[in-house]
């Protein structure tokens, strides 16, 4: 099958041993009932396998809906999945494992690592020495100005073993916009913000750059934002200028079997007719452009 032909949203690509694996959220489950994971293979990012199931949900599994963006990480010899579950109170961050990057993903722990009174999404991994950090989006459910935070976890990915603070919100960058939708589908009053989807990249000169979505003038939208320290706690400055705006978003950075660093979101962003799209990237003097 062709890359647009593949309805999925969240696309997360992993390139091992000359391989790439494709993991993303299946759009036809993603605003209800979910139940499990897929992956799909490719040689070139042109053509692509079946999907493969890579988790499928236990009977008496704690989450039943929102089995959003797996992120699939080699880490000391295994391959972990970076993913959301939720049932009707709750969303969270848990992490799965297997052997394989193709599965099956087992269970690490009963529920969710990050906070249980807290509603995350969107895991993603920073790797820095002997340290992985955790971060995620806080959901705006519990933080009207959409906050992206950090934690350590431990080595065995098993718990978050730090504080958790937050790097940046949603609110403070000029091109984000309130969710116009917020009062009709979630009954929530007054501006609510959200971030999504974040990826960070390591340019040549030091600075970390996370790119990240939420809504914008034009709908769904990435934009970036950077820490010139080069340390992943920041300070982190918005660039006032959006990455992609044509209502696409959720984007992941990956490396090509040539070594070329790209960009990969789902577009468009309207139910049933999303698909990945590979794009070059290139470091400019703020951070990164998307060509």
């Amino acid at each position: 099958m062709k890359t647009d032909e593949i309805n999925i949203r969240d696309p997360y690509i992993l390139c091992d041993n000359g391989i790439y694996y494709l993991y993303g959220t299946r759009a036809e489950t993603c605003w209800g009932k979910a139940e499990g994971f897929d992956c799909y293979k490719s040689k070139n990012l042109i053509d692509w396998s079946e999907p493969v199931e890579i988790f499928k949900a236990p009977e008496g599994f704690w989450a039943d809906r929102c089995f959003w963006a797996p992120e699939c990480w080699k880490y000391n010899g295994k391959y972990y999945l970076v993913t959301t579950f939720a049932n009707e109170s709750h969303k969270g961050i848990q992490i799965l494992k297997s052997d394989r990057p193709d599965g099956k993903f087992e269970i690490m722990t009963e529920s969710a690592i990050t906070p249980t009174t807290w509603n995350c999404i969107d895991g993603t991994l920073y790797i820095e020495g002997e340290r992985v950090f955790l971060i995620f989006s806080h959901s705006f459910e519990d933080v009207k100005k959409g906050d992206m935070c950090i934690a350590e976890l431990s080595s065995d990915l098993l718990n978050i073993k730090s504080e958790i603070t937050t790097l940046f919100s949603a609110e403070e960058a000029l091109w984000a916009k309130p969710i116009p939708f917020a009062k009709v589908e979630f009954g929530m009053e007054g501006d609510v913000y959200f971030t999504d989807g974040p990826s960070v990249y390591k340019k040549k000169n030091g600075q970390l750059v996370i790119l990240w979505s939420s809504w914008g003038e034009n709908g769904y939208t990435v934009g970036q934002t950077v820490s010139e320290s080069g340390n992943i706690q920041g300070p982190w400055t918005h660039v006032d200028k959006p990455v992609f705006e044509r209502d696409g978003g959720h984007g992941m950075f990956f490396e090509t079997i040539e070594g070329e660093r790209q960009y990969t979101l789902h577009y468009p962003n309207r139910k049933g007719e999303e698909h990945p799209v590979f794009m070059k990237i290139e470091e400019s003097e703020k951070g990164i452009v998307i060509i």
